[in-house]
């Protein structure tokens, strides 16, 4: 079936748009991308043409490559364009009233056959899918950034998805040379779900004084061998986009664990949105360490008497997959591919609580909740059937996860 797809739209040429026109254009589809004034659609034009003349400066693409990706791309200002498309991907600006616009031209102007997938990183599927009238063919495609370079794709699907579009989109994502992972609609999926809290409990242990941001980001990086640490993450990502995704899973499960720090909150509102901004937790290469925090708990945290720093932020994700996987969202093995492809983890989840073992990572959210570091009251129930009983214990050892996958 994806054989037989000749044209592929994309509407919207951000950052993510414009990556995902050149992942579309250099797996053979023909691409038509989409922006709303010519202003925009130049600069999603320059976006790809730096792209793919930084891979041809680098060895990745030769001149020949290059030329043919050029060949299968064009660019345009009218929707119209997208009539005979076969497949469409929207990648723009997370709010829902633009997307009502884009999804209403598109079900309006594609024939009746063709699917159409949103890029959506926190907004409901199943709510874009009810703006057509072919909610069956209408999917989650998530891409991560930057989408020439990043391995995962989520597929996520709504009640209405049928299982072909569902088949249809999988096989795509592989075409294009992406790891799918095919889940249900549910807020932040699996992988926003997991990475946004986990940079939240960061902003949280700042906030608090606890630790610098320079001790909180290496203490990542050692535990678990991240190539960036929480906060640096955070302004690489955008401020406001990590509070949105806060905002979309407090609606959708109003657990505290998804209440967004005031810490977070206040800078939003101050335009303080990391990297974009010029202005986040840090503001360039050049920025002076801070000083070394004082009080009780910075002093426990710094000579690791009770906790360690690191596992205070790996703990609580660790309990947050376990609790996903536990709910049958989804298995170990799609947890820890999400993590591993979509946000560039050594391991998933899963993988490191059998590093650690249950037990260590129980310890740790039993401390950080008698000091009220976490909302978690009660680790997760799979996590806790993770203990070995004690003559198991004794013969074998502390075991790793029974999670499945």
């Amino acid at each position: 079936m994806v054989q037989e797809f000749d044209k592929v739209g994309v509407v919207g040429l951000g950052t993510m748009g414009a990556g995902i026109a050149e992942v579309f254009a250099r797996a053979g589809f023909n691409v038509v991308g989409v922006e709303i004034d010519q202003a925009a659609l130049d600069r999603g034009r320059g976006h790809v043409d730096k792209s793919l003349s930084r891979a041809v400066s680098k060895g990745k693409l030769t001149e020949e490559e290059r030329a043919a990706i050029d060949a299968r791309l064009t660019f345009s200002t009218s929707r119209e364009e997208l009539a005979d498309a076969d497949f469409v991907v929207e990648a723009v600006p997370e709010r829902m009233d633009i997307k009502r616009d884009v999804f209403g031209d598109l079900d309006r102007i594609c024939a009746p056959g063709t699917i159409l997938a949103t890029n959506t990183s926190s907004l409901s599927v199943t709510e874009i899918a009810a703006l057509t009238d072919r909610p069956e063919k209408v999917v989650g495609l998530h891409f991560f950034n930057p989408a020439p370079v990043m391995k995962l794709a989520e597929v996520i699907t709504t009640v209405s998805t049928s299982a072909e579009t569902t088949d249809i989109v999988t096989e795509v994502a592989k075409r294009i040379g992406k790891t799918p992972v095919a889940v249900g609609d549910r807020g932040g999926f699996v992988a926003n779900a997991l990475l946004v809290p986990y940079i939240n409990d960061a902003i949280r242990l700042y906030e608090r004084r606890i630790a610098t941001r320079e001790e909180i980001d290496e203490s990542v990086k050692k535990a678990a061998g991240l190539p960036m640490g929480p906060l640096t993450l955070a302004d690489m990502i955008g401020l406001d986009v990590c509070l949105a995704v806060m905002d979309v899973l407090w609606d959708e499960f109003r657990d505290p664990r998804y209440v967004a720090s005031p810490l977070l909150r206040r800078m939003v509102a101050a335009g303080h949105l990391g990297r974009k901004a010029g202005q986040g937790f840090y503001t360039g290469k050049d920025d002076p360490a801070e000083p070394q925090r004082t009080g009780r708990l910075a002093e426990m945290v710094r000579e690791e008497e009770t906790l360690d720093l690191g596992e205070m932020l790996i703990a609580p994700q660790i309990d947050d997959a376990l609790r996903m996987i536990g709910d049958g969202y989804a298995s170990a093995k799609d947890v820890d591919t999400a993590m591993r492809f979509g946000c560039g983890y050594p391991k998933g989840p899963t993988e490191l609580l059998q590093e650690r073992g249950a037990e260590s990572v129980i310890t740790t959210l039993v401390a950080m909740s008698e000091y009220s570091l976490t909302t978690i009251a009660v680790p997760a129930p799979l996590l806790m059937d993770q203990l070995p009983d004690a003559d198991e214990e004794t013969s074998h050892g502390s075991g790793g996860c029974a999670c499945g996958n």
